[in-house]
């Protein structure tokens, strides 16, 4: 997993990521990502940070598939945002720390 990155905006971290080829939106098929997990591996995470308030928290993960296919899951960051895809994220980039991967 790449380094985590801040940005003023999801949008700025999105356009950087479109421009290296993380195009695919997981968004919209999240349900690929719950079903097997063991498939996807986050290259990028960059978090956003609300000035005024913390639920404006956001984190955009870029994520790649054994495949090849690259793509983005954008998540909120506070605890009753999250979905099932959410969480197998994190605890996919929890398994990726521990292993010693960068």
């Amino acid at each position: 997993m790449s380094q985590i990155y801040k940005y003023a905006s999801v949008s700025k971290a999105l356009d950087e990521l479109n421009e290296k080829g993380f195009t695919f939106d997981f968004n919209l098929h999240e349900d690929q990502i719950v079903k097997n997990p063991e498939r996807y591996e986050i290259k990028h995470i960059y978090r956003y940070e609300g000035n005024s308030n913390p639920d404006d928290e956001s984190i955009v993960y870029g994520i790649q598939s054994k495949s090849g296919k690259k793509g983005v899951f954008v998540a909120g960051f506070s605890a009753n945002t999250a979905s099932e895809a959410t969480q197998v994220l994190v605890n996919i980039s929890i398994k990726e720390r521990n292993s010693g991967r960068k």
